[in-house]
């Protein structure tokens, strides 16, 4: 499978993690809750896989998101793109990288949804982690393809 294709895949794999219903038993907001995490480990798989894809041209050893969006990451016009965007709280991999942050910490990405468990107060926006991802792929896929077409040129 070409990084293009594998990119494309683990995106696709995501949004269909945030669309499948959690269900109304006893255990939907735990699944809701890993449904959405799962959704943003694929969606961290994606961004790095997306990375391989853009900077292929340079041959590069590694691909940690981590490593080539920080400032000591290659000098790729791609890259160097991206690090922008990340610098950006409001674009989708700014608000992607705090998600992704949270999501390795110790209280995950998830909260309980206000109507969750009783007696247990919710923290969190008005958005759900789901609507948010939802938004922060589409977004992405957005600008995805013009990251395509410049890498493209090389």
């Amino acid at each position: 499978m070409t990084p293009r294709s594998r990119t494309n895949q683990l995106l696709y794999q995501a949004e269909l993690l945030l669309n499948t219903p959690a269900g109304n038993d006893e255990h939907a907001e735990a699944r809701r809750m890993a449904g959405e995490e799962g959704a943003l480990a694929l969606a961290e798989l994606a961004l790095e896989s997306l990375l391989r894809e853009v900077t292929e041209h340079a041959l590069l050893g590694s691909h940690d998101w981590r490593e080539l969006l920080g400032p000591q990451g290659a000098g790729i016009a791609e890259l160097q793109r991206l690090r922008e965007l990340a610098q950006r709280p409001d674009s989708w991999l700014g608000w992607l990288i705090v998600k992704l942050d949270a999501l390795h910490g110790s209280d995950g990405a998830a909260r309980l949804s206000r109507g969750g468990v009783q007696g247990l107060i919710a923290v969190g926006s008005g958005a759900a982690l789901a609507e948010e991802l939802a938004w922060c792929l589409a977004d992405a896929k957005r600008d995805i393809a013009s990251l395509r077409e410049t890498s493209e040129e090389w």
